[in-house]
């Protein structure tokens, strides 16, 4: 396997499978991004030198996911679209987030922390 990269590995009866962190955080990202009221994931401080530097981009920036044996916590930071109530936001990421790491990877999560960075000006089709 890589150097340097975190796997969960589960033990199956036909051998041993291992589930990278990235696949994980890409899989957290893609949940955020659908929920309603998410404008995008907001950079980590840096993320972008590191994209520039590896000549690739990071599908999961934004996103810090830490495994322990059986369980998954994930750290994400969001942009909300104006008019979007932030409690509701971020919520709705957290639900999403869970569900969807739960049903990727089998692994319990254990938590979602949800880090509002910012507030983005595209429209929002207000309820009626």
């Amino acid at each position: 396997m890589a150097e340097g990269k975190e796997y969960i590995s589960c033990p199956d009866e036909l051998g041993c499978i291992h589930i990278s962190e990235d696949v994980l955080a890409v899989a957290a990202a893609a949940a955020a991004l659908e929920t309603e009221g998410v404008g995008s994931l907001a950079n980590n401080l840096g993320s972008d030198i590191v994209e520039m530097l590896a000549g690739k981009k990071n599908l999961s920036r934004g996103v810090r996911v830490t495994v322990t044996e059986a369980s998954v916590t994930v750290d994400i930071s969001i942009l909300v679209k104006y008019g979007s109530m932030v409690q509701t936001v971020a919520k709705a990421v957290q639900e999403a987030v869970s569900v969807a790491l739960e049903n990727t990877s089998g692994f319990t999560v254990e938590g979602v922390n949800v880090h509002v960075m910012g507030i983005t000006f595209d429209q929002v089709k207000k309820p009626k």
